[in-house]
């Protein structure tokens, strides 16, 4: 019995965090990266942003409405912005991978030469959504730094860039056992059942369950763009896998 969602994916939907401005007056999450997964947003309420940084385009800004979908690749830094109450259906590749590891937030060189600071950042959301939001605060601060480069000297930019992405790779290098087991739940048990389907024709293939959520049923979690309503298709296998390696998914 398959019980990935179709493709493989995760899907979240998301409220961009609007309970109160950042630093830097904006309503945002945390600027993060993912080493290994495609993420793509279609807007669905409100009006925002999403802002990227890589090595090959620099700083670039995307304004989101109601019908906006864009998608990235991994190794691209990235924060969510509202403008007014913002909200996105969020798909994730590898299903669900980065809420399971592949993903670091950013809070600047001081704190990632001191993981002990980083963790306690992290974890900040334990204390609910005051939690959260001092943890998008510190991103914030660290982020504000990051554009100042951008504009003011792209070598200090790119050389900052580079230090954070490759640190995330570097710190997941040593996970591939267990995001492969992610991965073959997902994507992997997917792909078995599409193929077994075609194998069988003409025969009828067995039936994999209806599958129904209501989103709004589902725990609200403080995550690193802001309040999320996650459908996790592999929530108990990924939920031994952190249990075993001390994995937060509540990123």
């Amino acid at each position: 019995m398959n019980h990935a969602l179709i493709g493989g994916i995760a899907l979240t939907h998301l409220k961009v965090y609007q309970q109160r401005s950042g630093p830097d007056g904006v309503n945002s999450g945390c600027c993060h990266v993912h080493g290994l997964s495609d993420e793509a947003y279609y807007c669905v309420a409100g009006e925002g942003a999403v802002e990227f940084h890589d090595l090959e385009r620099g700083f670039v800004r995307h304004p989101m409405k109601p019908g906006s979908f864009l998608q990235f690749p991994p190794g691209t830094l990235h924060r969510s912005v509202s403008y007014r109450q913002c909200e996105f259906l969020v798909i994730m590749g590898n299903g669900g991978l980065p809420e399971h590891g592949d993903a670091r937030i950013y809070f600047g060189p001081e704190v990632d030469a001191c993981p002990e600071e980083y963790e306690r950042l992290k974890a900040l959301t334990s204390q609910g959504i005051e939690g959260a939001l001092r943890r998008r605060d510190a991103s914030t601060i660290a982020y504000t730094r990051l554009l100042e480069y951008w504009f003011n000297d792209r070598a200090a930019y790119a050389a900052e860039l580079e230090r954070f992405c490759a640190l995330h790779r570097h710190q997941i290098s040593d996970n591939g056992a267990e995001f492969e087991s992610l991965i073959k739940a997902g994507a992997g048990s997917q792909l078995e059942n599409s193929l077994d389907r075609v194998h069988r024709l003409p025969e009828h293939s067995p039936a994999d369950p209806i599958r129904y959520t209501e989103t709004t049923s589902l725990p609200e979690v403080f995550g690193m763009c802001g309040l999320l309503h996650q459908i996790d298709p592999i929530s108990d296998l990924s939920s031994r896998i952190r249990k075993r390696n001390g994995v937060d998914s509540r990123l």
